[in-house]
């Protein structure tokens, strides 16, 4: 399951774990967003200073987006 963790430079915001079977990280007009078929999940402006890592396990059928 793609699962991302959102972390802000320190007294910048609280640090966030977003998980979902269909979750998927693109970037538009300096934004970072996570969508899933529902839609957008979570936006986080490039300016923000945030750090996005995938932290899911991948297993060998899968590749990291």
């Amino acid at each position: 399951m793609p699962r991302y963790l959102i972390t802000y430079p320190k007294g910048q915001g609280e640090d966030i774990l977003v998980e979902d079977e269909n979750l998927e990280l693109s970037l538009a007009h300096g934004w970072a967003v996570l969508d899933d078929q529902h839609g957008v999940c979570l936006a986080v402006p490039s300016h923000a200073g945030a750090t996005i890592t995938r932290v899911d396990q991948v297993d060998g059928n899968q590749r990291p987006q």
